[in-house]
Parts: C-alpha cells; sequence; structure tokens
C-alpha cells in the first residue's frame, strides 16, 4: 500500500494544485485548493471532512476542477483545509464492476498523520526520521460520499452498511459517515439506518425507502452541496464504527482560535527543528464566548498522540465539551514531539501574554506520546503545574518523548497532582500488568507524591498482584459508567502523608488506545480540585 512513485503535483492558476494516480481498483484526481493561512502548521487533518465525489463517468483534469469549483465542494475543501478527491473504476465497466472492494482499498490508501503536502500524506519512522510511502490525505472517520447517477448507484448497491478494513492504526470499521446521492436509478439498499443521507432529484419511491430505512435524511430536490454541507453533513463524524454528532462552536458559544509561537530551539530537541536556533509552534485554542473578559481563567496544556494532531485531541477525545461544559482555556499543541518540554514552557510564557491565563491553575494532559510529553512536564517542570493528566502512554522514568535521559534531574521531591489512565484491552504497554515501565513508573509516583501506601508489589509477581491491573488497591475505589461506550472508569485514588488524595490511577473497560471524552471528564474533575 502507500505510493511508491510520488505524482507530480500541478500548480493551477488560481493557487490550488492537483495532482492523479492509478491504483489498482481506482484512479484519483485529488484538487486541493488554498486553506487556512496556518494550515502549515496547524494539521486541520482530524477535524477536516473527507471528501470522496466518485464520478458519473470519468472526468478530464479541467472538467474536474470546474466540477469542484461550481458544485461547492471546493469551497468546503478551502475552509477545512483540506482536498476534493475525484474517484473512478479501473475496471472496464465503471462502476457497475465495483464492490464494496474498492472502497476498502481505496480508505486503505488513506491517512491522517502529522507529516503532509499537496493533499498526500508523507509517511515517516519517527525514530529513523526515514521517509516512507505516500497516501492520500483524508480523516476516515469523516468519509462524506457523493454520488450523481452510476456512481450513486453504486454507493446505494454496496456502502450503506457496516463495512470492515484498515482503520487509523490497524484493523477496523470503515462505514461511511455519510453520503450525498443524486439521481438515483436504483432503489437504496441500506442495511445501517444510522448513515446519514441527502437525496438529491430521486423519486418519490427512492424517498420513501430512505424514509423507511434511514435515521438521518435530508431530501432535497436540487443540490447546493455547500449549503447540505454546513447545515447537516458536516454535524455527523463516526469514530470506532459509531455514528457521533459534531457541535458547531457558534451555536454551543465557543471560539476555536488558531495560533502560532516562535520559540528558542532548546539542545535536547531530537525533533525536526533539531539544530535550529528557533522554530514556530501551531496550536489551537478553545475558549466559551466572554470568558476572558472576567479576569485570569485556568489554562489546560493539551498534546496530541504521536500520529495525530490537535484536533484528534480537542473534538475526537471530546476535550472542546469538557471545557465548554467546565468554563476553561484549553490549547492543544501541535506537532508538540517537534518540541521539548523546556520550549513548552517558553510557550506557555507567550500564551500568558496573549491570554489572561491564572497563573495557579495551570493543567496539562496528553495521550499516548502526548501522555509522555505530560510525564515530562512532571519529571523537568513539576513545580508549575497545579496537576497533570497523562493518559495511555509511559516511557521508562527518566526518559523523555525521544526516549532519551532528560536534560536536567528529574523530579524527585515536588508532589504534583496526577490523575493517570489507560485501556484496559490496549496491545500497548500502558497499564503495570502490561509492562514493567508501566510498574516502574507508578512506583515512581508513589514516592514523589509520598503516598502512605508503600508500592512494595514486584513486577515479577504479578500474577499474585491483590489487584490485577495496579498490583494494589487504592485507599478509595470509584466506578463512573460511560453509557456512551458500554464500559465503566475505575479510579483508585491514593491518600498522601499529609492526608491529601493528589494521585488517581484509572482505567477503562473495554478500551483499546484511544483517549474518551467520559475520560476527559473526570481528569478534569480531578485536576480541578488543585491549585498551585
Amino acid at each position: 500500500m502507500g505510493m511508491k512513485q510520488f505524482p507530480e503535483v500541478q500548480q493551477l492558476a488560481n493557487g490550488a494544485r492537483l495532482w492523479q494516480h492509478r491504483f489498482d481498483s481506482f484512479r484519483v484526481k485529488v484538487y486541493v485548493p488554498q486553506g487556512h493561512p496556518l494550515a502549515d502548521i496547524v494539521n486541520f487533518g482530524f477535524n477536516a471532512p473527507y471528501l470522496l465525489v466518485l464520478e458519473e463517468r470519468e472526468l478530464t483534469v479541467p472538467e474536474a476542477v470546474a466540477y469542484a469549483e461550481s458544485q461547492g465542494f471546493a469551497g468546503i475543501a478551502a475552509e477545512y483545509s483540506t482536498s476534493v478527491v475525484f474517484v473512478y473504476p479501473t475496471a472496464p465497466g465503471g462502476w457497475a464492476e465495483a464492490d464494496e472492494n474498492l472502497f476498502i482499498d481505496l480508505i486503505a490508501e488513506s491517512r491522517i498523520q502529522q507529516y503532509y503536502q499537496d493533499g498526500m500524506i508523507l509517511s515517516r519512522d519517527r525514530f529513523t526520521k526515514e521517509w516512507g510511502d505516500r497516501f492520500i490525505r483524508g480523516a476516515i472517520f469523516r468519509t462524506f460520499l457523493y454520488g450523481y447517477g452510476a456512481s450513486a448507484d453504486y454507493i446505494a448497491n454496496h456502502l450503506l452498511k457496516t463495512i470492515n478494513g484498515l482503520y487509523l492504526w490497524g484493523p477496523g470499521e470503515i462505514t461511511p459517515t455519510a453520503a450525498i446521492l443524486e439521481r438515483l436509478s436504483v432503489m437504496p439498499q441500506l442495511e445501517r439506518r444510522d448513515i446519514p443521507v441527502v437525496s438529491v432529484g430521486n423519486s418519490e419511491a427512492v424517498n420513501a425507502a430512505l424514509e423507511a430505512s434511514c435515521d438521518h435524511l435530508l431530501v432535497k430536490e436540487t443540490a447546493d452541496v455547500y449549503a447540505d454541507f454546513k447545515s447537516f453533513v458536516y454535524r455527523f463524524k463516526r469514530w470506532c464504527g459509531a455514528l457521533e454528532r459534531e457541535d458547531v462552536m457558534e451555536e454551543i458559544g465557543m471560539v476555536q482560535e488558531y495560533g502560532c509561537a516562535t520559540v528558542k530551539t532548546s539542545p535536547d530537541n531530537l525533533g525536526d527543528d533539531t539544530g535550529t536556533a528557533e522554530h514556530r509552534i501551531g496550536y489551537v485554542a478553545h475558549y466559551n464566548k466572554g470568558l476572558l473578559d472576567n479576569g485570569p481563567v485556568p489554562l489546560l496544556l493539551a498534546f496530541h498522540g504521536g500520529g495525530d494532531s490537535t484536533f484528534y485531541l480537542s473534538h475526537v477525545s471530546g476535550w472542546y465539551r469538557v471545557a465548554n461544559r467546565h468554563n476553561f482555556l484549553l490549547v492543544a499543541v501541535e506537532n508538540h514531539l517537534n518540541s521539548t518540554a523546556t520550549e513548552m514552557m517558553e510557550l506557555l510564557e507567550i500564551l500568558k501574554q496573549r491570554y489572561p491565563i491564572d497563573e495557579h491553575r495551570i493543567y496539562a494532559s496528553g495521550f499516548s506520546m502526548g501522555g509522555c510529553k505530560s510525564w515530562d512536564l512532571y519529571q523537568e517542570y513539576p513545580q508549575v503545574f497545579a496537576a497533570l493528566a497523562p493518559m495511555d502512554a509511559t516511557f521508562e522514568v527518566g526518559l523523555n518523548v525521544y526516549g532519551q535521559p532528560a536534560p536536567c534531574e528529574i523530579n524527585r521531591d515536588t508532589p504534583v497532582p496526577l490523575f493517570y489512565a489507560g485501556g484496559e484491552i490496549t496491545p500497548l504497554p500502558e497499564l503495570p500488568f502490561q509492562a514493567e515501565k508501566c510498574w516502574d513508573r507508578m512506583r515512581y509516583v508513589f514516592e514523589v507524591n509520598q503516598l502512605k501506601t508503600p508500592y512494595n508489589v514486584t513486577y515479577e509477581d504479578k500474577d499474585n498482584w491483590p489487584e490485577p491491573i495496579w498490583g494494589i488497591c487504592g485507599d478509595r475505589i470509584e466506578k463512573f459508567d460511560d453509557h456512551s461506550r458500554g464500559s465503566v472508569l475505575t479510579v483508585h485514588s491514593f491518600e498522601s502523608e499529609d492526608g491529601v488524595f493528589r494521585t488517581a490511577f484509572a482505567c477503562i473497560s473495554g478500551q483499546g488506545h484511544e483517549c474518551r471524552e467520559h475520560t476527559c471528564e473526570y481528569a478534569w474533575r480531578f485536576m480541578s480540585q488543585f491549585t498551585r
């Protein structure tokens, strides 16, 4: 999978770019209009729709460009700094010979990662820094299909059902998020009621069939792709197969603000900016309208996972909703693996100049490699944070996100309120029963946070632990049902020698390697108890 021979990119007169490529079962033309001015440093990918235009007949390049511009697809792509992907089968019979495998193949050739250019993902090994194949850039959990005539028939016959294929980090459900079906000549075969459909110019019989089998339906006589997308289609996303509604920031009273800061490159930086004098850090700030008008506000710095972006952490994980409910400033840092803990401190000082931040209520959290970045802060700058919530990852004690020794003596005696959470069924080392380094991290926190109960279990004896996940039970154990996912968040809280419960270790039943809003909610409830 992936493009071994990179396609030639055309620069168009209107400033857009376009490239073509033939895969085994389909051909694509990818039209990339100019996007947000900060799109080179803020990755809009996890928030952007994956616009798949299934051509009724194979278009020429000028026809595809004109179609994207005239039908409103280019306007959508420009607004979200994404692309319009035109698709046509390689089979001689066109759509009549295509089945769901074409869509499965298409999704397998699609990625959302940190390195991208001209509508392509540039795969790269984070540790060796070697470049690999290229993929179509597209958020597969925001897959929006458009079909007209024969291509609409293909969608109606083959794709309105549960489909499994290659998900973000392995096998999983890739069911389309929504579809616009114009001028069908067949009766739609819906096996999933939760797939939103816009029916355009279809017969009364087709619309009646859709009304009987579709929970989210918009019937139109004529298409207005941009308006229909904004008012209906974009309000949906699909995460791990489940359909979710996406909030419109203006409607919930939130500001979503893109920013950039220039910091000095520290000597321990082993990211892309190694050896430079300075580099830029992108971020996305979320806050309720009017929040900044009422004096100093709490700040949560948030760090995404190694293969994703700010919008994964803020939108997919739901941190913006937590900020909306609890009235704090959320700043999600882009591509933070190119920046050290020291550089985060400089970014923090810049943010203090831009926003009225309460210095006594500065918090941080992160998922996966972002969890490791939160551990960096615990080790290197404990005096700065009122509380921390690393999630779903640990490194060996004393190592930073680059897998190297921290550039300073690590924290040994400054307690920091800490909420750590991980998935019970993840294949990665997140919890003590899964890996010795997780056990060692827990032992380290017990010492630094000066807990009353000694952590006197050994990793070698884990089969005989009194508590099978953590080794020992918390001084207080609480369970919180996540009804949206049918799981349970179990929190073990431990008392420090001074009588304060400032340490919580949590696990989530049925969760693999992901970060959920339910966990973020309880992480904030824990952290917000504390000031520094």
